[in-house]
């Protein structure tokens, strides 16, 4: 289940983003989405398995086939014709297919199946569109940086304007990401997302020192999606 953030949560992360700004030159994005990918197409491939499986069994047990013929229509008639197997085993598949794209529709069930790497992938994607639209080129000093978290799939992204890409590595933002995380498995989605912040702020403050003049260039808000 995909935990709700309330308006305390929505508060504490204003707060704390401007507290880590007071620091900083740097500007932060804090954005939450339940889910980044509804993976149709995962649901779509694993329903393919049991399609072809009654292909397979069909292949392997051809007798079975005519067998399960005679159980639905069978009486005093003549034996089925290559033609009316076929149009039975087509009916079979597409019930096969049918019935687990129905059950593929439980987001639970298609999360479970979906491959970690699948969901790196398009938690990634939709986290670079979302910054791109909501923080990249947005200051002046390019000193942007988003927290991207996607409940569902339990994972995040913090990705950063071209200054802050230029002093920073992926193993830079290492302890917002563990500090974002942990406080989510545990449920305590808002209380994650304001460590992260506090996290990445603390970078922020080291290669961008707030000067004399700096202005808050994006609101200090939790974007929900």
């Amino acid at each position: 289940m995909v935990t709700r953030l309330t308006d305390e949560d929505h508060d504490k992360v204003s707060a704390a983003i401007a507290a880590a700004e007071a620091r900083t030159n740097g500007e932060i994005v804090a954005v939450a989405t339940p889910i980044s990918d509804p993976y149709h197409d995962v649901a779509l491939h694993w329903a393919m398995v049991p399609l072809f499986a009654v292909l397979a069994w069909a292949a392997w047990r051809p007798t079975a086939l005519a067998w399960w013929y005679d159980f639905l229509f069978g009486g005093w008639q003549a034996d089925p014709t290559l033609s009316q197997l076929l149009t039975l085993l087509m009916v079979f598949a597409a019930l096969k297919f049918t019935v687990a794209l129905l059950i593929l529709k439980w987001m639970p069930l298609r999360l479970a199946l979906t491959p970690g790497a699948t969901k790196h992938r398009r938690v990634r994607r939709r986290a670079v569109a979302m910054f791109k639209a909501a923080a990249e080129r947005r200051t002046v000093g390019r000193t942007g940086v988003m927290i991207y978290l996607s409940m569902a799939e339990h994972r995040a992204e913090i990705i950063g304007d071209e200054a802050i890409t230029k002093v920073t590595t992926p193993e830079t933002w290492g302890e917002a990401m563990s500090a974002l995380l942990v406080h989510v498995k545990e449920g305590r989605v808002g209380d994650g997302i304001v460590a992260a912040i506090e996290q990445v702020g603390v970078v922020l403050a080291e290669h961008f020192p707030r000067t004399e003049g700096d202005v808050n260039e994006i609101p200090d808000k939790l974007i929900e999606l």
